[in-house]
């Protein structure tokens, strides 16, 4: 099969390049999955930089999520047990926690194969997993967020923070959104969003502030991490808690300690792939069930963005890579 392959760290448009590799085989409650499209989350991108939080050994297949069909299971005459066999020959969301996911085949866990209808199209089903999931478990699962509640979030224009807002009007809770530009508060603006505040750093303060008045805010989002990170918890209420679950600046979070004191605040971290660590299957379950239906009524949508093949995996990696890019850039191997 072919994959793309990470041989060194550093830029993805420099670090990657196309190999022939055997023939993935499928272990016991195992399923081989033929790929059809991944995006390219920032995730991967830290990854192939060896920037990320947990990293792999040199080299390795990258691509933490995709679409495919599944095409065989390992063990007992090919059947790979109940939970492969119930998947078998369908189009599945792929859950490559560990990565492989952009290559010709993936070789995943039965359990992280979703069976999808079609009426959620290849585009969505390829970003299936990472950023709805992460949308759903920090707001519901997480916080804990009920309708009326407000919550702050700054990326708010990415990818996660469109669906924020659409979780926003589905389960009637307030959103001030912050973004760094206003080309993206007016296109928040025409997807319903009603408070958006443009700037970053420290003069976020009293701008949120003015717009919060008089209602109570507890919560807040944050993928920036440095000073907007710091201007959010310092805008939330008594017992406020910012949850971080990126750091897009790559800057730390400075808090000064009277900030935490006063009204008890706290801050805490939410990483998808260690959430999952602490679910049961039953709650995995029912949060694939959950996100089918958001995603095919539409109140979850991944951007769409430009596709790319295999062979074009330099212009697709820089696409990624482009600050202030409005969709999701996917890899298709089916072409």
């Amino acid at each position: 099969m072919r994959a793309l392959v990470c041989k060194s760290w550093g830029e993805p448009s420099e670090s990657l390049e196309i190999q022939t590799l055997p023939d993935p085989k499928a272990g016991w409650m195992q399923v081989v999955v033929k790929m059809i499209a991944s995006p390219i989350n920032p995730s991967d991108l830290l990854t192939i930089r060896n920037q990320y939080g947990r990293q792999p050994a040199l080299p390795f297949v990258p691509g933490f999520e995709g679409v495919g069909r599944v095409v065989s299971g390992g063990g007992l005459l090919s059947g790979g047990g109940p939970l492969a066999w119930r998947v078998m020959g369908k189009r599945v969301a792929v859950i490559a926690a560990d990565g492989g996911a952009w290559a010709d085949y993936c070789v995943i866990p039965a359990i992280r194969a979703i069976p999808l209808p079609d009426s959620i199209p290849t585009d969505q089903a390829a970003s299936f997993f990472v950023n709805p999931a992460t949308a759903w478990a920090m707001v519901r699962n997480v916080l804990g967020v009920r309708p009326g509640d407000l919550l702050i979030q700054s990326a708010a224009a990415g990818a996660v923070g469109q669906m924020i807002l659409g979780l926003s009007k589905h389960l009637g809770f307030g959103v001030i959104h912050v973004v760094r530009r206003e080309d993206q508060a007016a296109q928040l603006r025409q997807m319903g969003a009603r408070e958006v505040i443009v700037g970053q750093g420290e003069e976020l303060v009293p701008m949120i502030k003015k717009m919060v008045g008089s209602r109570t805010c507890r919560f807040g989002l944050d993928a920036i991490g440095g000073e907007t990170g710091s201007a959010i918890l310092k805008s939330l209420g008594r017992h406020g808690i910012l949850l971080s679950y990126g750091r897009l600046s790559g800057q730390p979070i400075p808090v000064e300690p009277g900030t935490l004191l006063d009204g008890m605040k706290r801050i805490q971290g939410f990483w998808l792939s260690e959430w999952m660590k602490d679910q049961n299957k039953l709650t995995l379950w029912r949060l694939f069930g959950r996100l089918t239906k958001l995603i095919s009524s539409g109140v979850i949508q991944t951007p769409p963005g430009p596709v790319f093949s295999m062979e074009n995996h330099k212009q697709a990696v820089e696409e990624a890579a482009k600050a202030g890019k409005t969709g999701k850039v996917l890899l298709r191997f089916d072409q």
